[in-house]
């Protein structure tokens, strides 16, 4: 029996993939509601509305070029951001078409993960971000239950065992994962300081609506209990830049010199 390929899009109408958009999407809006500036930037995921709590005036939706033959809406507008951010774009997410120090928020949304170059497309969000500006990073941990199935699926496929649906895949066969840790080298690399973390999706990897449902009572105790085991994981991040501080003018005004009192002799 061959195993199911199926694309992104496809697996997230699937009752797992709607479990974890649900849980995403509120994570998000928590996470850029009290962020500030004028120019904000989700790259990836269209199925996600992740700046809709946010209140930047400008906020820009791209879909990079290696999220595959899946074709976008041509225009995709953001709730409560007005007209004139009805805008999408279609760009490589190595190669963003935005100046040096322009933007404040990045919102990478598993773009790292299904990029073919993730290192690339960090180096790129370093660039775009003022200093101090903040990128808010959502990616699938390997270290879970449903990367552990994931796994199993791949070994299985190269060994040619396809007994008891062990060579099924749960989750699409696009990108690869990358471990929390390994992000975290790679952000400080790029002198990022990690503000935040946070686990989530602790159920095991079921396919039905009903199993999810009946297993939920583990997203509410797996934040105590093995609150690494998340099946997703988020990291906001800071764009540190050493060394810089603020010149003043390179002259002073010279003050006036005073000059010595005279002592006066006086008769009395």
């Amino acid at each position: 029996m061959q195993p199911e390929i199926i694309g992104l899009g496809e697996w997230f109408a699937t009752p797992p993939g709607q479990y974890l958009l649900a849980w995403e999407q509120v994570q998000f809006d928590l996470s850029v509601v009290d962020l500030f500036g004028f120019n904000a930037l989700q790259l990836g995921l269209p199925e996600l509305v992740t700046l809709q709590s946010n209140r930047m005036p400008h906020r820009w939706l791209s879909l990079p070029e290696e999220f595959g033959a899946e074709t976008p809406p041509a225009s995709v507008s953001v709730p409560g951001s007005g007209h004139q951010n009805r805008v999408h774009l279609v760009t490589d997410a190595a190669a963003l078409p935005f100046p040096a120090s322009s933007l404040d928020l990045v919102v990478l949304p598993h773009t790292l993960e299904l990029s073919a170059d993730p290192h690339q497309v960090l180096r790129e969000v370093e660039r775009v971000l003022v200093p101090d500006g903040r990128v808010v990073i959502a990616a699938l941990n390997p270290v879970s239950l449903w990367g552990w199935r994931q796994g199993r699926s791949r070994l299985a496929q190269r060994l040619g065992v396809h007994a008891f649906g062990a060579s099924q895949p749960f989750l699409p066969e696009v990108g690869q994962f990358i471990g929390p840790w390994r992000l975290r080298d790679w952000l400080r690399l790029l002198s990022f300081e990690v503000e935040s973390d946070r686990y989530g999706v602790y159920c095991p990897a079921v396919k039905t609506d009903q199993w999810l449902q009946r297993l939920a009572w583990m997203d509410r105790f797996g934040a105590r209990w093995w609150p690494v085991l998340g099946a997703v994981y988020f990291v906001v991040a800071v764009k540190r830049v050493r060394g810089m501080r603020l010149l003043g003018p390179a002259w002073r005004p010279r003050q006036a010199v005073r000059g010595a009192s005279v002592p006066v002799a006086q008769r009395r």
